[in-house]
């Protein structure tokens, strides 16, 4: 029978496995949840895709680089996945208010909404650095 450190080491290693395998599941779940179709038969991941595909002549140079500053906080393993969600929601933002190209407002009422409301504290700060009044998007942040 085991004993002593070696028995502790082997029951730290197996909650430590444990543990990490749980967390990763949790994400690769989320991801197939998102993946799964909805009742219009496209999923989350495919009108994401819909609505680049369809506005992706609506982006100026200067427009993808304030999204890409805006996302910067996101860590880097994340920050693609992020980028697309909140591309993919400014896009149905353009779509439905049939904008002719995508501007600096479409792009801050985008990632406010695309964004968890435990986030906009960060986007708050990095609008207040780009002296950007936020003023016009507080009923977005109190949603």
């Amino acid at each position: 029978m085991l004993s002593g450190w070696f028995l502790w080491f082997i029951l730290f290693w197996v909650a430590l496995l444990i543990i990490l395998m749980s967390i990763g599941g949790f994400f690769m779940f989320r991801k197939f949840l998102k993946r799964f179709p909805k009742e219009d038969g496209k999923s989350d991941m495919d009108w994401e895709e819909y609505y680049l595909e369809q506005t992706k002549h609506l982006w100026s140079k200067q427009q993808k680089e304030l999204l890409e500053d805006l996302v910067s906080p996101v860590p880097e393993l994340f920050r693609d996945v992020a980028r697309h969600k909140i591309a993919g929601k400014i896009g149905e933002l353009a779509l439905k208010e049939k904008a002719g190209d995508i501007t600096e407002d479409l792009v801050i009422r985008g990632y406010i909404i695309a964004t968890p409301k435990r986030d906009h504290k960060f986007l708050q700060k990095k609008l207040a650095e780009r002296k950007v009044n936020i003023g016009p998007y507080e009923h977005l942040f109190s949603q």
